[in-house]
């Protein structure tokens, strides 16, 4: 049972929390090149920058996701990765400064789709973490019952 929460605390919720901070930063990005506070050339360059390593990311928790049997996890992060993998596969996946302005509302609302499931991932992540913890404790103390009222072991 101790693997259970390792997996979540020390797998999970560190890949959520990168994730869902690399596309907060995208969307201020975003924000940022609306509101004309940075120019084409870089916010493409920042964004594009971290496009790679979510969409890897992104991947290898839907696959340890799916490797370690939490379906629900993997069902909830499948959708995300196959989008991922269409826009790889078709080469969309990078921003184009000369067309940045064209596509802006359409990446930005996407951006914001992305960040509230991974906040939902997170949440999930978060009860995952509580409910292996309360399993934990709970076994714990059992054993400790068990040990007083039988010393012995039998």
């Amino acid at each position: 049972m101790g693997w259970n929460l390792l997996f979540w605390l020390a797998i999970c919720f560190p890949s959520n929390i990168a994730l869902l901070a690399s596309t907060f930063y995208q969307v201020l990005i975003l924000s940022d090149l609306e509101s004309d506070y940075i120019n084409p050339f870089d916010a493409a360059s920042r964004i594009n920058y971290f496009v790679l390593p979510e969409f890897v990311g992104q991947g290898a928790l839907c696959a340890l996701c799916l490797f370690t049997g939490h379906w629900f996890m993997f069902l909830l992060t499948v959708p995300v990765t196959c989008y991922h993998l269409r826009l790889y596969v078709k080469r969309e996946h990078l921003i184009d400064v000369t067309e940045v302005f064209r596509v802006l509302n359409a990446e930005k609302k996407y951006r914001i789709a992305k960040l509230a499931l991974y906040l939902t991932v997170l949440i999930v992540t978060i009860f995952r973490i509580l409910a292996a913890g309360r399993v934990i404790l709970y076994s714990s103390k059992f054993e400790e019952l068990d040990i007083r009222l039988n010393p012995i072991g039998f």
